[in-house]
């Protein structure tokens, strides 16, 4: 334990040494990011001892020592550990247990007996929600100034793209207030950083995910009014500066940072983090991972790795060159229907809300990029002998020939025309379609964002992005399997869970991934409410799968 520490010249080479070895972990790296003013995540304070706690394994989680607070300043324990390391019967376990303060595991929430789906689901906000202003010195949380909802279970802190979704549930459960507040909160997060990032991590800092900004100022302003798009609109132009960073200056044919040029000019996005080495959270998966690729350059399969984590889908077939083979990953030779879909929504909302402001010539602007993404996305992301949407391959310069659920973005996002929007939704309606929900790709091999999983923000998006194109038939097909599956669960185990099983003998609660299955949980929470109002309103009580309504089987779906 270190208490009133005497700064001797021995010890002062200590502290020296320890910073050195501590900066040879960001080798590589976006030298001026970690340069800046923004705080440093565990693995670059800690350095070696970040490395030597994760490889012995002492937590079933990696992110468990990511969360951990130091109790001193962590040069001061870096040179601890240096000076202890080699000392004959050094404990690690005891150090870290002497020097660190764990996070606390949470409390299962057990629902009152006989609680309803929707009513169990209300009881939960205030479970999930927190107010973390201030945060220790050297800890890795960022605070936020106002409270917030987080999914549950190990992910004790907010993420991006999840909480569009939760939103939605708080505003059918008229948690305005909440809403306004978690706006606020990521427009403080494009002030202070210049970008939302991944969650409110220091070790989250280097990416963001898919940009949803611009509907959740979408959904305040359904209830709060155009004023809405005025009063966010610096905001909703820092988003899209980041996205679109050196899209000036990067050549045809080129890419830098989320931006891809093509050849003829064309501008696209990619998922991208500024950093190239293990995740903090997933340190020993992500080294481990890179082992089995000796033939590629280990930083790039981080900047893979990590470029997936930025997607929210990780991990997925989808970004694999072996659909079966995870250090196979290249996340950022694709330009995904997804991001470039809402990066469309991004450019049409600062039109909207330029034009608001009276500021004709941005609006102009930004209504003729959105034309531009839109023509870019339905030639280079559609794929006209299959009859979906796709991601792009930029290194083979073609459509990904992979369908997954992300192909409902572009009706989601209402950029598809009439025709593609219908040869979609049938070859979503052949291959996707399972007896629990929308799976979300049709390759299984043990990665969470592949099959036999669903997830419940891709339901949501089936559903609304069919709608926007008359297939009302089969929107309510997968609205109405997944909220049975989430409502069985239910019954049967009496919670919600992070995502699901909806193809197989044995629907529930999904698997996969790095980590064990999530309770909570946020974004479930939210899309379920929504259906629930959608298929089983709220003068109807909904307490068993036998009370959902449920539509004839289709064809594709027996």
């Amino acid at each position: 334990m270190i208490k009133n520490v005497v700064f001797t010249p021995a010890r002062l080479t200590l502290l020296l040494s320890a910073a050195l070895l501590s900066a040879s972990a960001v080798h590589a790296e976006d030298n001026s990011r970690m340069l800046s003013a923004q705080p440093q995540p565990p693995d670059v304070r800690l350095g070696p001892l970040f490395s030597a706690v994760q490889q012995a394994r002492f937590y079933p989680d990696q992110k468990t020592f990511a969360d951990a607070v130091p109790k001193y300043d962590p040069a001061s324990i870096l040179a601890d550990w240096q000076m202890q390391k080699n000392q004959r019967n050094f404990d690690l376990r005891r150090f870290v247990d002497t020097n660190f303060t764990l996070p606390k595991a949470q409390d299962k929430y057990v629902p009152p007996a006989g609680q309803s789906l929707r009513a169990h689901i209300n009881g939960l906000w205030p479970v999930l929600t927190r107010s973390t202003p201030t945060a220790s010195q050297y800890d890795s949380l960022l605070p936020l100034p106002k409270p917030y909802v987080v999914p549950g279970g190990r992910f004790r802190e907010v993420y991006y793209w999840d909480s569009y979704f939760t939103m939605l549930g708080l505003a059918e459960s008229g948690h305005w207030d909440r809403v306004q507040d978690m706006v606020d909160n990521f427009a403080s997060e494009l002030d202070k950083y210049g970008h939302i990032p991944n969650g409110n991590r220091s070790y989250y800092l280097s990416r963001s995910q898919p940009p949803f900004f611009s509907l959740m100022v979408d959904l305040l302003a359904s209830h709060k009014g155009d004023d809405v798009y005025r009063q966010y609109l610096p905001q909703l132009q820092k988003e899209y500066d980041y996205w679109m960073a050196d899209s000036d200056k990067v050549a045809a044919g080129q890419a830098s940072k989320r931006v891809v040029k093509l050849s003829d000019g064309t501008l696209l996005n990619r998922y991208w983090d500024d950093r190239d080495v293990p995740r903090t959270e997933s340190w020993l998966d992500d080294v481990n991972t890179a082992k089995k690729a000796p033939e590629r350059n280990k930083q790039q399969v981080y900047r893979d790795l990590r470029a997936g984590a930025a997607s929210g889908w990780d991990f997925s077939s989808r970004w694999f060159t072996d659909a079966h083979n995870l250090a196979s990953i290249r996340t950022t030779q694709l330009a995904p229907v997804d991001l470039n879909s809402l990066l469309f929504h991004l450019e049409q909302t600062l039109a909207k809300a330029a034009k608001l402001a009276k500021q004709n010539d941005k609006a102009q602007q930004f209504a003729a990029d959105a034309e531009k993404r839109q023509a870019a996305i339905n030639h280079y992301l559609w794929d006209d002998k299959q009859g979906w949407y796709a991601d792009y391959d930029v290194q083979k310069k073609q459509v990904h020939n992979q369908l997954t659920a992300a192909t409902l973005f572009p009706l989601y996002m209402q950029l598809a025309g009439d025709k593609q929007a219908e040869r979609t939704a049938a070859a979503v309606e052949k291959q996707l379609l399972k007896p629990g929900g929308l799976v979300t790709t049709t390759v299984n091999n043990g990665q969470q964002w592949d099959a036999p999983n669903g997830w419940a923000p891709l339901q949501w998006v089936a559903v609304e992005g069919l709608e926007h194109y008359k297939q009302n038939q089969l929107a309510q097909q997968i609205g109405q399997r997944f909220l049975q599956n989430v409502q069985h669960t239910y019954d049967r185990e009496h919670k919600l869970v992070e995502k699901y099983v909806v193809d197989g003998a044995q629907l529930g609660g999904g698997g996969g991934g790095e980590y064990p299955l999530q309770d909570g949980f946020g974004w479930t929470n939210g899309v379920t409410l929504k259906l629930l109002d959608k298929y089983c309103p709220k003068d109807k009580t909904c307490n068993s799968t036998r009370d959902i309504p449920s539509m004839p089987t289709l064809n594709a779906a027996k």
